[in-house]
């Protein structure tokens, strides 16, 4: 009886350090309004590129376009989603953590951030570096792996489960490399479809039993 008691007051005090060592605050809902917003995005950027059939069937080049006033767009509407997935999951994780009656800003909180924006920003800077060359090709794979490398490096301050959406989209990242004029497609995969199908899980695992 002794023992077993022991062992629940271990099990109790390993639980309440993990809790204290990551940020379980994050909601599986903002997963799935983020790929929804990307699957958004994919489309009309599918719309804008049907304008200029050679970035599809030029699949040989890297060189996708010089249309200035396409790329732009191109990028207004990678912006948006970002801006849009951002602010959804800054609303969502706020209610949750204080639905936990936990603090969104936290030492952990910032260690997450710092984690997860690192690589990003280094993966952002690589892909204007792409794009100041006209390698347009190679963006969307980039993309793919330096995001997931940011969950991967995120996910030791969180939940764990985020480190498998993370290597599914280096892995998916780095198949798009070899099928360049196909990156709208694998972009709506890796941020769209993967994202929903993680924030359902997420949300049925512990979203769904801490209501």
């Amino acid at each position: 009886m002794e023992n077993e008691k022991y062992l629940k007051d271990l099990t109790e005090i390993r639980n309440m350090m993990s809790q204290s060592s990551r940020f379980i605050s994050l909601s599986g809902l903002s997963g799935v309004f983020a790929g929804i917003y990307a699957i958004a995005g994919a489309l009309v950027a599918a719309k804008i590129l049907s304008y200029e059939p050679s970035v599809y069937t030029n699949s040989q080049s890297y060189i996708a376009t010089t249309n200035t006033d396409l790329v732009t767009q191109l990028v207004m509407v990678a912006a948006a989603v970002l801006v849009l997935a951002i602010g959804t999951a800054i609303v969502l994780t706020t209610r949750k953590a204080k639905m936990q009656g936990k603090k969104i800003w936290d030492s952990t909180s910032r260690r997450l951030l710092l984690n997860f924006f690192a690589p990003l920003l280094a993966g952002g800077i690589f892909c204007l570096v792409l794009l100041q060359y006209q390698i347009i090709g190679l963006i969307a794979p980039a993309m793919l792996i330096f995001y997931g490398l940011a969950l991967i490096h995120a996910s030791k301050y969180t939940f764990s489960d985020l480190k498998s959406l993370g290597y599914a989209n280096v892995i998916l990242g780095l198949i798009a490399t070899q099928f360049i004029g196909y990156g709208i497609v694998f972009w709506a995969l890796g941020f769209g479809i993967f994202h929903i199908v993680y924030g359902v899980w997420m949300y049925n695992k512990y979203d769904r039993k801490a209501a």
